[in-house]
């Protein structure tokens, strides 16, 4: 495929940084969200239906159960692991009931650290201090913030329930800790343009970031968005937007963040719509195709956004 010549990828950061290749195995640990246990709200986030990339959300597995059984379903030669705690939001819980579960991951032979995906709103002092402590030992950990977008007016259409402020508040204390931190981009949301995705890239730069992880939009089933999107309120964008916004944003940033993925897929029947995010390595390749072409990560870092990307 060719990414990594033109991007600083997840891939490239570990093996520079283990010599060999580190996947991760996604665990479904049973946490909830407050957006839909009612502490926020109980409806979640517009565009949310956690089946769409945890196919196994509901099982009664233990968390060390969930890691084996993805390293047999892996059946690849990879000697060693990170956990990642992916569905709903990882931070929310007990103190104690976190660290039990964080503990019972690190407990599996081969499980080499922690990716932790959560919410900026829902990632208190404590956790913080649990976190570090474990990269003092030498575990490798990320701090994945789904942020989406910096635009507080999109955060509220989306019924995300916090703003950026709660995420450059989380960032700041997590950095201090000197612990990484990822943060997930949707392009596309309701009413963004390309150039909403350049400001929210630029204020996420700002605040101090290790990693990115870019998303198109896509309507899943069982979300509100789903509803939106049949009653023809919710225009999505195409293949070619996309890829044009995703490389612009890349050429953006600086060559040391890690990108830890350029694009995201999900499988019929959950998929409703665009139907060029069922195909996983569609807007791969054509992200390729694109930095072949323009330019690669860091190459037009600073630069103004180019007219070519904007509606």
């Amino acid at each position: 495929m060719g990414l990594d010549r033109h991007v600083h990828t997840l891939g490239t950061y570990m093996k520079q940084r283990y010599g060999s290749k580190i996947h991760k195995l996604t665990i479904d640990a049973a946490f909830t969200c407050p957006n839909r246990d009612g502490s926020l709200g109980i409806g979640g986030c517009t565009f949310c239906n956690v089946s769409s990339f945890s196919a196994e959300h509901g099982s009664t597995a233990s968390v060390a159960e969930q890691l084996t059984a993805g390293k047999q379903r892996r059946g690849d030669k990879a000697k060693r692991y990170m956990a990642y705690f992916q569905a709903y939001t990882s931070t929310y819980d007990e103190y104690q009931v976190l660290k039990d579960k964080y503990q019972q991951a690190l407990d599996v032979s081969d499980i080499i650290g922690l990716c932790v995906g959560t919410r900026p709103d829902c990632v208190p002092d404590d956790v913080l201090a649990l976190l570090h402590s474990y990269q003092s030992q030498g575990m490798e950990v990320w701090l994945e913030l789904g942020l989406q977008t910096a635009h507080d007016d999109t955060l509220k259409k989306i019924n995300r329930g916090h703003g950026f402020e709660a995420y450059h508040d989380t960032v700041t204390r997590a950095r201090a800790l000197g612990i990484k931190v990822c943060t997930h981009l949707i392009l596309g949301l309701p009413g963004e343009t390309p150039e909403h995705a350049h400001q929210t890239l630029e204020k996420v730069l700002a605040a101090g970031v290790d990693g990115i992880k870019l998303h198109p939009l896509h309507v899943v089933e069982n979300s509100i968005m789903a509803k939106q999107w049949r009653a023809d309120r919710l225009p999505l964008w195409d293949l070619d937007k996309y890829v044009r916004t995703a490389g612009d944003l890349i050429r953006r940033t600086p060559q040391e963040v890690v990108f830890h993925r350029v694009s995201a897929y999900a499988r019929p029947p959950e998929l409703l719509a665009p139907d060029w995010c069922g195909d996983k390595w569609l807007a791969m390749n054509a992200i390729v195709a694109n930095l072949e072409q323009f330019g690669g990560q860091g190459s037009a870092a600073g630069r103004q956004l180019d007219v070519a990307v904007v509606d």
